[in-house]
């Protein structure tokens, strides 16, 4: 048998009082076993006769004195724990062979009878084993006494603190939802910014609802038509999808005829009121809105991107001004909207406008008579992108689209979709 396993034996076989190995072992009802003179000689000391009632001494369960039985499977344990012991398990002097019977407070450890009379331990205090034992032992009881006393107090505590813990735990839950719901706290922007984009009310939210509901009442089903036979535009069968099929490189700008890339609507309105709306939501620049093609018009036909202000040439960008014929406004550079100013010069600015929500599906408003173009950010609950006024329109107007050289599809939106 390994020593582990031995001394764990050998520690159950111990007595707790005298803390030897048990010698005839008696058992309680509890279970605990003392020997049979050590049990008899606590309950003495407590003045309990035979026949009387008494605590065990480890877990203080009362027993009856005449309850006390024999344990004679322990007493054989005993007795094989002893046959393999050593000289020094069984607590024999190592240097007379005698029983360590006496305790040397000095030096903290047993010794013989003999050693106790040796030039060693002169003048040292020594105490008998039993007694000092029995000393360790009553503190020990004290000790358990005291703890025994604390243990409701402990548990009450223990409860606390797990109510506590989970009363803790609710709240973090109940701060984790209502974060959700709470505000952050906005960041301080200068007096530019906010007299540029101001959150409306919730009045001026209806209103705007309200104006896109309204001119939503003249939706049209538009359909594609490419302009020329070179088109560089891939039109689905149903008519309502547009896909560039050649991607023009921007350093060969002056060199590519963007006409190519023009697509109308096959409607085409001399009066009344129309409302139809795009999907834009995969591109990274485009062109969309109204042509009518222009009265008188002398110019030689341009081409180019019609937005980029870093181009000097007046043929390159000047195609979209609103004198000839196009109220569109125009996406570049993936977040750039861009539209040229309406006014009665022949050399309108072009503006750049701010649009807080990047439109996903544009809606565009014709009115024929009223001479009015309107662009709306449906994205963003039909806030007004843009408005041209007093167009001047000479001719039908046609719905324009221009997929520019991104390869991503420009849908049409069916009518209430």
């Amino acid at each position: 048998m390994n020593f582990p396993a031995q001394m764990n034996i050998q520690m159950e076989v111990t007595c707790p009082i005298c803390l030897d190995l048990l010698t005839m072992p008696l058992s309680l009802d509890c279970g605990h076993s003392f020997c049979q003179a050590c049990i008899t000689a606590k309950g003495q000391d407590s003045g309990v006769h035979q026949g009387g009632e008494s605590n065990c001494p480890v877990c203080q369960c009362k027993y009856q004195f005449w309850n006390l039985r024999p344990n004679q499977p322990l007493a054989n344990i005993v007795k094989k724990v002893k046959e393999n012991m050593s000289p020094w398990q069984k607590k024999l002097c190592e240097h007379h062979g005698e029983k360590l019977l006496i305790f040397c407070k000095e030096d903290g450890k047993l010794i013989c009878q003999h050693c106790a009379q040796s030039l060693e331990h002169s003048g040292h205090q020594i105490f008998f084993m039993e007694k000092v034992a029995k000393n360790y032992q009553e503190k020990l009881q004290a000790a358990l006494k005291k703890l025994r006393k604390e243990q409701p107090k402990m548990e009450e505590l223990e409860a606390t603190i797990r109510e506590e813990k989970a009363s803790w735990k609710d709240m973090i839950n109940v701060m984790k939802r209502s974060e959700r719901w709470t505000l952050k706290k906005p960041n301080i922007v200068s007096k530019k910014l906010k007299s540029t984009f101001r959150i409306p009310d919730l009045s001026g939210m209806l209103q705007v609802f309200k104006e896109l509901t309204e001119v939503q009442r003249y939706w049209v089903d538009v359909l594609l038509k490419p302009v020329n036979a070179i088109s560089n535009i891939a039109i689905s069968a149903d008519k309502r999808q547009m896909t560039t099929v050649h991607n023009f490189s921007l350093k060969n700008v002056f060199m590519c005829d963007f006409s190519a890339f023009d697509v109308l609507g096959y409607q085409h309105f001399s009066s009344g009121k129309y409302y139809w709306e795009v999907d834009v939501s995969e591109k990274i620049a485009w062109i969309l809105g109204v042509y009518s093609k222009a009265r008188n018009l002398k110019r030689k036909e341009s081409s180019g991107f019609v937005f980029d202000p870093n181009v000097n040439r007046p043929d390159v960008y000047s195609r979209y001004k609103p004198q000839f014929g196009y109220w569109v406004i125009g996406l570049q550079n993936e977040s750039e909207y861009k539209v040229f100013e309406e006014t009665s010069t022949s050399d309108p600015r072009i503006l750049t406008l701010f649009i807080p929500v990047p439109p996903c599906r544009i809606g565009v408003f014709l009115d024929y008579e009223a001479r009015v173009v309107s662009f709306f950010n449906v994205t963003n609950h039909g806030s007004l992108i843009y408005r041209f006024s007093n167009c001047q329109f000479s001719h039908a107007a046609y719905p324009y689209f221009n997929p520019w050289n991104c390869q991503r599809p420009i849908t049409l939106c069916p009518p209430s979709s």
